[in-house]
C-alpha cells in the first residue's frame, strides 16, 4: 500500500466558495490518504473543507460534530479505517494499535448504527488492502445516494396520496439533507421532492437546540434549494401542529430498533406526540441500513449524553449561574405507534408491518 508524504497539520481548511451552488453537496470524501469534511461547524458563514490526516482528528471531528448525520457518518467510518492503514504504516503502528484506533472510531457516536456499521463493513475487507478499504467507502456513498433519491420518490408519493395532491405546510427537525448523507438527504430529500413537483408551500423548520443544526443547516439547505421555509424555536413545534399550521411532520433517524422504536434528534419524541394528539402524520425517512436488527426497543439502545458546556453557554458565554449541571442527551426514542410511515428506499412501511430487512 502506498504511503503519504508525512508533513504538514494533521487537519487543514480550505475554501469551497465554488461549491456555494452545487445541486448535492459531498459532506465526506477519500482525498488519496486523508478524508476531505465539510466542517458543518462552520456553517451558515462559511463552507470549508477539513482536511482528515489522522483516526483520532476524525473522532475529534465527529464528535464535534464537524461530520454528522447516520449516512454520513457511516461513509466517515469506512473511510476511517482506510485512513488507519494509511497512518499505520506512516507511523509503524503494531497490530493492537490499529485495533484500538479503529475500535475508538467504532465508539465514537454510539447511537448512530450507520458508524459502526461503516466501520465494520470495511474492517472487513482489510486484508484485501488499501483500494479494496476505500472501495467500501465509496460504495457506500453510492448506495446512499441512490436510496435517498428513492426516499424522496417514495416519501412524496405516500404523503400525496394521504393527504391529497396540493401544496403542503411540513413541519422538520435537525437536518436531515445532503449535509448529513452521502448527497442529497432522507426526510429533507422528501421535502426537495415534493418542491421539484409543487407540493411545497412552506417548511417550518425547527432550530432544534442546543446546536441549532436546523437554523444553521438545514434552513441554509432550503435556502439554496429555493424553498420557503420559516425558523421556529424548539418549543413551538407542538403548538404550530396543534394550531393547524402543519400538515405533515418529516423526521430522519439516527438509528431504528426491529420492533420500529425511532432514536433521533432530541425533540423529535415531542413532535411525534404533537402530531399523535392533531392527526397530523408523523413520518421517519430513513435508509434501510439505519435498522439495527439486534436492538429490540429503546431500551437496547444508548443514547449519547453530550457536553454541559453545549446547554450552559450560548455563543461562548455562560448563560446558566455558577455550578449549573446540565441534562443533555443527544438523542430521544419515539414509540413506533406514534410513527405513521416509515419510508426507506424499499417503499413505506406502516407501523404493524415489521420493521426488518
Amino acid at each position: 500500500m502506498s504511503v503519504p508524504r508525512p508533513g504538514g497539520p494533521s487537519a487543514t481548511r480550505r475554501s469551497r466558495a465554488a461549491d456555494r451552488t452545487a445541486p448535492a453537496l459531498r459532506p465526506v470524501a477519500w482525498a488519496g490518504g486523508s478524508i476531505r469534511l465539510l466542517d458543518q461547524t462552520l456553517l451558515p458563514d462559511r463552507l470549508a473543507d477539513l482536511e482528515i490526516h489522522r483516526v483520532d482528528d476524525l473522532i475529534a471531528a465527529i464528535r464535534r460534530l464537524a461530520v454528522r448525520g447516520a449516512p454520513a457518518l457511516g461513509i466517515a467510518g469506512a473511510y476511517g479505517v482506510a485512513l488507519a492503514i494509511v497512518q499505520a504504516a506512516r507511523e509503524g503502528w503494531d497490530g493492537s494499535t490499529f485495533t484500538a484506533a479503529v475500535g475508538r472510531l467504532r465508539a465514537a457516536r454510539p447511537t448512530a448504527v450507520a458508524l459502526a456499521q461503516g466501520v465494520d463493513a470495511a474492517y472487513a475487507r482489510i486484508d484485501d488492502g488499501l483500494d479494496a478499504v476505500v472501495a467500501v467507502g465509496g460504495a457506500l456513498a453510492d448506495a446512499d445516494e441512490r436510496a435517498n433519491r428513492a426516499i424522496g420518490r417514495h416519501g412524496a408519493d405516500w404523503i400525496l396520496a394521504r393527504l391529497g395532491d396540493r401544496p403542503l405546510r411540513v413541519l422538520t427537525h435537525c437536518n436531515t439533507g445532503a449535509l448529513a448523507t452521502a448527497a442529497w438527504g432522507t426526510a429533507l430529500g422528501i421535502i426537495r421532492e415534493l418542491h421539484a413537483r409543487g407540493r411545497v408551500e412552506l417548511v417550518y423548520v425547527d432550530e432544534t437546540r442546543p446546536l441549532l443544526q436546523g437554523s444553521r443547516l438545514t434552513a441554509w439547505e432550503l435556502a439554496q434549494a429555493g424553498i420557503d421555509y420559516r425558523v421556529q424555536v424548539d418549543g413551538a413545534a407542538a403548538s404550530a401542529i396543534v394550531g393547524g399550521l402543519v400538515d405533515v411532520a418529516i423526521v430522519g433517524a439516527d438509528r431504528i430498533a426491529a420492533n420500529g422504536d425511532v432514536a433521533n434528534k432530541i425533540g423529535t419524541l415531542g413532535v411525534a406526540l404533537a402530531c399523535a394528539h392533531a392527526g397530523v402524520p408523523f413520518v421517519v425517512a430513513a435508509s434501510a441500513s439505519t435498522i439495527d436488527e439486534e436492538s429490540a426497543g429503546s431500551a437496547a439502545m444508548t443514547i449519547e449524553q453530550r457536553p454541559d458546556d453545549e446547554v450552559l453557554l450560548v455563543a461562548g458565554r455562560r448563560v446558566a449561574p455558577p455550578g449549573a449541571r446540565a441534562h443533555n442527551p443527544a438523542f430521544d426514542v419515539t414509540p413506533a405507534g406514534l410513527v405513521d410511515a416509515l419510508i426507506t428506499e424499499q417503499g413505506a412501511r406502516l407501523p404493524a408491518s415489521p420493521f426488518t430487512r
